[in-house]
Order: structure tokens, then sequence, then C-alpha cells
């Protein structure tokens, strides 16, 4: 009797620890599939941790640098969309002049995240029209055009053909012989 108590003690040990190994895999895969942008284009987990507890630490770190203030936001939202909330605590404690950084910041981020994540996308746009402030509305809307250019320009960036072999000089400049064994890129 002895063994069989031990068994089964010995099973469910195991069990849980598959358990939570699972779990934390798939949380980590949700944490993936919140960001809008490229692992290059992301903000650190320390950075974002920082601005959920203290959003005005953005505000005291970037002090009149109203342009980092716009990118860095942007960042942040692209990075994790779940961080609106504290945007609205960072709304509420910034001067007016701050807060349409704030609302262009707000409509870069939902620019990033329209093509690979619109449902981010919307979450932020909803946000801007709940939120009642003129200030930040006048930089979201003011942003727009902004926005959109950026979006154009990953679009173009993304459609221009890869260049063909054969071609004899390379580099920027054309001044570079090409190698002439290179692979030839094969199409799509």
């Amino acid at each position: 009797m002895g063994r069989g108590l031990t068994r089964r003690h010995a099973q469910p040990r195991w069990l849980s620890t598959v358990l939570i190994g699972s779990a934390l895999i798939v949380s980590s895969v949700d944490a993936c599939r919140a960001q809008c942008v490229e692992f290059s284009g992301r903000a650190s987990q320390l950075e974002l941790d920082t601005f959920v507890k203290s959003p005005s630490s953005l505000l005291e770190r970037l002090r009149n640098d109203k342009e980092k203030l716009r990118f860095q936001l942007a960042t942040y939202l692209a990075t994790n969309p779940s961080v609106l909330p504290s945007v609205q605590t960072l709304i509420s404690s910034s001067a007016s002049a701050d807060r349409s950084s704030i609302g262009a910041a707000l409509r870069i981020a939902e620019g990033r995240c329209t093509a690979t994540k619109p449902e981010a996308a919307r979450k932020i746009r909803d946000f801007v029209q709940r939120i009642g402030d003129l200030n930040v509305q006048a930089g979201y809307s003011a942003a727009g055009d902004d926005a959109s250019g950026i979006q154009i320009q990953s679009q173009a960036k993304s459609s221009t053909p890869p260049p063909r072999g054969g071609a004899l000089l390379d580099g920027e400049w054309k001044t570079k012989l090409a190698n002439p064994f290179k692979p030839v890129p094969l199409p799509n």
C-alpha cells in the first residue's frame, strides 16, 4: 500500500509541472500576439513596466522634447496596446501642450497597428474618441497626415521588387563590381 500512495502523489506533481509550463507558453504566445510591430521596433518589457507603474515618468524623462514623447509613446502602444489605461493617467497628469503630442502618438500607433493588428488599431481609435480631451483629439487629427505617410512609406518599402541578378555594378551608387557568382534571387 505504501508504494501505491507514493505513486499517486508523484503523478500530480509531474502533471502540475506540465500544466504550469503549458500556461507559461500560452501566456508568452498571447503577449507576442499583442504586438503590432516587429521585434526591432518594440519597446523593452522593462520600459513598458516602468510606464505602466508610473506614466508621468515618461513626461519627466522627456521634458520639453515633444518629438521624442510622440515617438516613444507610439512605440509603447505599438508594442503592447494594453497600456492604454496608463495613457489615460498620462493625459490627466500632463500639460495641454503635451496632450497634443500624446494625441499624435496615439495616431502614429494606430497607423502602425492597422496592417498587422486591426483590432488594436480600432481600440486606439475608440480610446481617442472616448477621451473627450480637445488637445488630444487635435494632436490625433493633426498627425493623421504623418501617420498615413509612415504607412505609405512602409508599404512602398515592402512592395519594391528585389534586384535582378546579372547586374554588372552594385552598391548604392553602382560603383562596385557585382559578384558574378552570387546566386540569382528566385521570384516569390
